[in-house]
């Protein structure tokens, strides 16, 4: 595609902005940006003291529970002593007052987020209203499956209460708080706005999930002892935000108000239905409602591309189908658990558990595509990886009714099957597959560095076809201005590459268009590469020129000493000569001395150059002869000769007015030559004696002839000229390619 300016809609590319982005050093984090940021993570570090501060102050049982095969809790560990002996025995209910509490509906998610049934979250929201009542008296009595009763004081749950769950939840929280309000600050306009509120409702969300992981028995606030309304709210903001982000970035869609309006009002109205206490099969509603957002989201996504293949609206087109994906496959689990608690129960909260940490990990991966973090992709697919083999243990548990050894092996099985596949295809489509190989790179980067020391003017040309090749961009923009180095724009979809720099005339950047016709993002590798292949570019032009200098010089050396040494000596043996003839050889050799000499001395020759001291050379040595000369050379173009070209076709048209004058005893020589569309055809006809070249014997000088051809590229063949005379035709086809 040819380098245009890009449409006013285009909202990836604005030709001044690339200019001003490519001009100026890369942006530090100082000024307010660096103040703002200290701001937000000192915030987020004591919002987060603070959520651990209330946590482990609130009253608790110094004990760990787990659920036994019908959901019931079970008493793991505790450090209250009066307890020791109940080691092992299954919980039957807690009374404290008057108030009781059976303990059935504790199970081991604990949460009425992820309840499918809605008499099933009922009952959890009454237990845990319960469970308040009774631990705020202080001193509870537990009762056990065998009759035997513990009663207990209440202690602050502590740190060591809130359980390693928590603080694994904790850190990625925090970190996907901070990534959001990094990309926020460097840029502040409205996607990115949406971004951070995503990843703001996430990190909630994940903090939230690990809040009630820990296995202990804790009050919940009483206006969030049902969190279905809420912690759906933060899912069904992150999913009508993805869509508003995604109809104005990339690229800014025809209709995305009514796109994004429609995202918030499904989002709104479904988080207030579910909020009302007669909505029945609310999970389905929540839940349903969050998946159309993501479906909405991909819709998006295509449209988007479609319009403009843009790589980035790929890549988040790949991760959307991926999220989605396993979120089906997650709440298939979660319904399957609904069927049959105890084990299953577990399964699915770490499910829950593990699917929040791979969309996490995917929004954290979004800042960073073109910076190929390699640890934060491997975690993503992990995670992923994670999150299909828990939901297929729990599939296969609840719906064949497998061993949980069986089912474990198999899921593990098939999920590492699936993320051999996937992270083979990932790299593919992340990194590319390169469209040539490294062979063929360096030999078209060598070629391209011939061709730039003879045509400089031509670089950015070459380079440009050689970075297509590479990696095959929808277009190819000439910018001039100078860059410092290769840089990733626009979220890997575009490379600015340098050409010529600041120091040179006229400076010059290359900016490549979604690579691969937007297919792939470009990633720091990729400015890596192009770094290091205009630096071998650079440095193959100047050996070359190096070298070219000192084959120059050599041959100057050469042209002098034979000029200085064997021509003087010619000189004096041709004024000592005491025949004439011998006179006459010696001044024909002398002659052919100083051409040599010449010849050596120059590093080109013009072809319209050359042709005149031919014609002067071969028209001198006739004249002596008594030979009369017919002579024709059409040409258009007026290209150089290298050294090799010329020393080849000088001494190949000597060789043949020779063997004219000294063997076929000629009157008359007719030498027709001409240059079309590179090919250079000579003719050279004598009337002279010589018949019936087949049978001739080739010496030193046919076949000097033959060779020099043949090094050009050409071939030669000798005929009859009609009925007296040889006639030799010699074609060469691309003769100053080779050159």
């Amino acid at each position: 595609m040819a380098a245009v300016a890009p449409g006013a809609d285009d909202s990836l590319f604005e030709a001044s902005a690339f200019e001003r982005v490519i001009a100026r050093r890369p942006s530090r984090w100082i000024g307010w940006r660096r103040r703002i940021m200290m701001g937000v993570a000192l915030a987020a570090c004591l919002g987060l003291f603070v959520v651990i501060r209330l946590l482990v102050q609130a009253p608790a049982l110094d004990a760990q529970w787990q659920p036994d095969p019908r959901g019931k809790p079970m008493l793991l560990a505790t450090g209250e002593p009066l307890l020791q002996p109940f080691v092992g025995r299954r919980l039957e209910r807690l009374t404290a007052n008057g108030a009781s509490l059976v303990p059935r509906h504790i199970n081991a998610l604990g949460a009425p987020r992820w309840t499918v049934d809605d008499q099933e979250r009922a009952a959890l929201v009454q237990a845990r209203t319960a469970l308040n009542r009774v631990l705020a008296s202080g001193i509870v009595t537990l009762h056990f499956d065998d009759g035997s009763q513990a009663k207990v004081r209440t202690v602050p749950r502590g740190h060591a209460g809130l359980g390693v769950a928590f603080w694994l939840l904790a850190i990625p929280a925090l970190a996907l708080l901070l990534i959001g309000a990094v990309v926020l600050v460097a840029k502040p306009m409205l996607p990115n706005v949406l971004f951070a509120l995503m990843t703001l409702c996430q990190s909630v969300s994940l903090l939230w999930i690990g809040v009630e992981s820990g296995s202990t028995l804790t009050p919940v606030p009483g206006w969030l002892v049902d969190d279905l309304p809420w912690r759906l709210g933060l899912d069904l903001a992150t999913g009508a935000a993805a869509v508003h982000a995604f109809a104005l970035y990339p690229r800014r869609i025809a209709g995305h108000h009514a796109a994004a309006a429609v995202a918030w009002l499904i989002a709104a109205g479904t988080t207030l239905a579910v909020a009302l206490p007669n909505l029945t099969h609310a999970w389905w509603w929540g839940q349903g409602a969050i998946l159309a957002l993501g479906l909405a989201a991909l819709v998006v996504l295509t449209r988007s591309y479609a319009e403009e293949p843009n790589p980035f609206a790929m890549v988040m087109r790949r991760f959307g189908f991926a999220a989605l994906g396993t979120m089906v496959v997650v709440n298939a689990a979660l319904v399957a658990a609904d069927w049959q608690p105890g084990l299953a129960s577990s399964v699915a909260a770490s499910a829950v558990i593990v699917w929040s940490l791979f969309f996490a990990s995917l929004m954290a991966l979004v800042p960073f595509l073109s910076r190929a973090r390699r640890l934060l992709r491997e975690f993503a697919m992990l995670a992923g990886l994670s999150t299909v083999a828990t939901s297929l243990d729990l599939l296969f548990i609840t719906l064949f009714s497998l061993e949980p050894f069986a089912s474990l092996t198999l899921a593990v099985f098939i999920a590492l099957a699936g993320y051999a596949a996937a992270r083979q295809w990932m790299l593919d489509q992340m990194v590319g597959s390169r469209v040539m190989t490294t062979e063929r790179t360096f030999e078209q980067l060598y070629r391209i560095a011939r061709e730039v020391q003879k045509a400089p003017e031509r670089r950015p040309a070459l380079l440009s076809q050689l970075l297509r090749s590479l990696f095959d961009p929808l277009e190819v923009l000439h910018v001039p201005r100078a860059a410092p180095r290769s840089r990733v724009l626009a979220d890997g979809s575009a490379l600015v590459v340098p050409v010529r720099g600041q120091g040179e005339r006229e400076p010059l950047s290359l900016v490549l268009r979604f690579s691969r016709h937007g297919r792939r993002i470009f990633t720091r590798e990729d400015a890596r590469l192009t770094d290091r292949i205009v630096d071998q570019l650079r440095r193959a032009v100047a050996y070359d020129q190096a070298v070219e200098r000192g084959r120059t010089e050599e041959r100057q050396r050469i042209a002098q000493d034979l000029h200085d040494d064997i021509g003087a000596r010619l000189l004096t043996l041709m004024y000592k000569a005491q025949d004439p003839e011998i006179e006459d050889y010696l001044r024909h050799t002398l002659q052919d001395l100083k051409t040599l000499t010449r010849g050596l001395a120059a590093s080109d020759h013009r072809l319209s150059h050359s042709v005149a001291e031919w014609k002067a050379d071969i028209q001198q040595r006739l004249t002596a002869a008594h030979i009369d000369l017919d002579w024709s050379f059409a040409f258009n173009d007026d290209p150089e000769l290298g050294v090799v070209q010329w020393s080849a076709l000088t001494r190949v048209l000597r060789e043949l007015v020779s063997n004219a004058i000294y063997h076929a005893r000629a009157t008359r020589i007719q030498i027709d030559a001409g240059l079309t569309a590179g090919v250079l055809s000579l003719r050279v006809a004598d009337d002279g004696i010589g018949r019936n070249p087949q049978a001739w014997s080739h010496g030193l000088g046919l076949g000097g002839v033959r060779k020099r051809v043949k090094l050009l590229g050409g071939e030669v063949a000798w005929r009859e000229n009609g009925a007296q005379g040889i006639v030799c035709e010699v074609r060469i086809p691309d003769l100053f390619k080779r050159g």
